[in-house]
């Protein structure tokens, strides 16, 4: 199930992961800044050693660490009400899975329900109704189909936004392609759901001015990037900002990446860029931090 990919340069992601958070610890003695909203990214919660996969057992450990220190782990549409609101209370953490991994139903659901949190998954419709597969596999893992996510989607626990309808890069395509991508996913998830659709996903973080606009013009309230950072009550609704939690961090990353540690991209995220995508160097929010 292992994705295509550099090994290397998951491996140089996870070395320099863990020295930021090791000055993170040394800068703070361990206490999360918490100024503002922080948004964090899982894909998978699996131990098949796919790079896009936690571990149940470091899920469960993160998880157990916030309940322990009394965060608020929120689905994305309750973040943006508490942006639109002004009032965002201390360790409060929005949650999100991008898509649409059974291993979320089986692994991290009892997880969530245990301690009351709440996530977003964004789903591509393509995938979740078996026309289409996710091309960075050569075995793809299973997905959550139409049923499933009805299901899960009536639980409370999770709730479903949109991804596009068969994961492009949004940038290498034309835009009545992307338009469609971005378009018809809503159409296709709020005909699934019997509910509007409010929240976008870009693919792997990448977008520019077109797709933000395209985004807009689709009608959906917000999108969220894979761009690092804090969320503030006048922080683009269209640009919102995540920090994905990877499979090679340790309890000391994540305690980071919850607590300000990785706020910013890291310094050498054009070589990892590079490694993993082929792209040169370009505006940020060009290149995913998508491992």
């Amino acid at each position: 199930m292992r994705p295509r990919g550099s090994t290397l340069a998951y491996r140089a992601k996870a070395v320099l992961t863990g020295a930021r958070s090791a000055l993170w610890l040394a800068r703070t003695r361990g206490h999360p800044d918490e100024r503002a909203l922080r948004i964090l990214l899982y894909h998978r919660v699996a131990d098949d050693g796919d790079p896009l996969a936690v571990a149940p057992r470091r899920f469960r450990e993160q998880m157990d660490h916030l309940a322990a220190e009394g965060f608020r782990v929120v689905g994305l549409l309750e973040a943006l009400d508490l942006l639109d609101s002004r009032s965002i209370p201390s360790r409060t953490l929005g949650l999100t899975f991008d898509d649409g991994f059974a291993d979320l139903r089986d692994e991290a659901l009892p997880v969530l329900a245990r301690h009351g949190f709440r996530a977003t998954v964004f789903v591509t419709t393509g995938v979740t109704d078996g026309r289409l597969s996710f091309g960075w596999y050569e075995r793809q893992p299973p997905v959550l189909g139409w049923d499933d996510v009805l299901e899960l989607e009536r639980d409370g626990t999770l709730t479903f936004e949109a991804h596009t309808v068969s994961h492009p890069n949004l940038l290498s395509i034309d835009g009545a392609t992307a338009a469609a991508e971005i378009g018809d996913c809503k159409r296709e998830l709020s005909s699934q759901l019997g509910r509007p659709v409010s929240a976008f996903a870009y693919p792997a973080g990448l977008y520019g001015d077109r797709e933000r606009r395209l985004v807009a013009e689709a009608g959906y309230a917000a999108a969220v990037s894979c761009e690092p950072g804090l969320n503030l009550p006048d922080t683009d609704r269209f640009t919102l900002r995540r920090r994905q939690i990877d499979a090679h961090d340790t309890l000391l990353d994540f305690r980071a990446k919850v607590g300000g540690g990785h706020d910013t991209p890291p310094p050498l995220r054009g070589a990892y860029r590079r490694l993993r995508y082929g792209m040169t160097d370009g505006p940020p929010w060009r290149a995913s931090s998508r491992a």
